[in-house]
């Protein structure tokens, strides 16, 4: 990967915790589907990866419903969806896990976006992030609640070499959408 100027420009890994999910009495939890606010919620985080420049080249998403939903929500705010894979190992990994997923992506991936859920998510951050910039490894420690995106830069040849300690957290926001007014449907 060349960046600007002929150097090499940094790997991102981009993390976004699923959208605000509903508790239906009698559904599994994977089919939980997002509540209101998640649905407001997961286009505002697909617009605030727009902003900061970390659209995808490829995502990884769980295969849970909640999942799926806030991909399909924040992916509609792009200009043109990126290709997507739903992965169920996703659902449920701890940090070897998602690192496994994540080492198989190919080399020419530049921006990898996964989506999935915590802790898993918010413990792969911590451990990615050898610093922050800024209060965002605070932010990460204190809470990842839902719709969180955590961006983490690397220099690697490929994915494989993304290892604990070896990213900077550059990025950590929770885009939150707008309430509806009182009358709105």
């Amino acid at each position: 990967m060349t960046g600007p100027g002929g150097g090499t420009a940094p790997r991102r890994l981009v993390v976004l915790r699923h959208a605000k999910s509903a508790w239906p009495d009698g559904v599994p939890d994977h089919d939980r589907p997002l509540a209101p606010r998640g649905h407001r919620d997961a286009p505002a985080a697909g617009r605030a990866l727009a902003a900061a420049g970390c659209v995808p080249d490829l995502a990884l998403c769980s295969t849970a419903v909640r999942a799926r939903r806030t991909w399909e929500l924040a992916a509609a705010q792009w200009a043109g969806p990126a290709p997507v894979r739903f992965d169920p190992r996703l659902y449920g990994a701890d940090v070897p896990e998602l690192l496994d997923v994540v080492h198989e992506t190919p080399a020419e991936v530049g921006t990898l976006l996964l989506v999935g859920h915590n802790p898993g998510l918010e413990e792969l951050v911590l451990d990615l992030a050898g610093e922050g910039l800024g209060d965002a490894l605070d932010e990460v420690r204190l809470k990842f609640p839902t719709s969180a995106v955590a961006v983490l830069a690397w220099h690697g040849p490929d994915w494989r070499a993304l290892t604990p300690g070896t990213a900077l957290l550059t990025l950590m926001t929770v885009p939150r959408g707008a309430k509806p007014h009182d009358g709105d449907v």
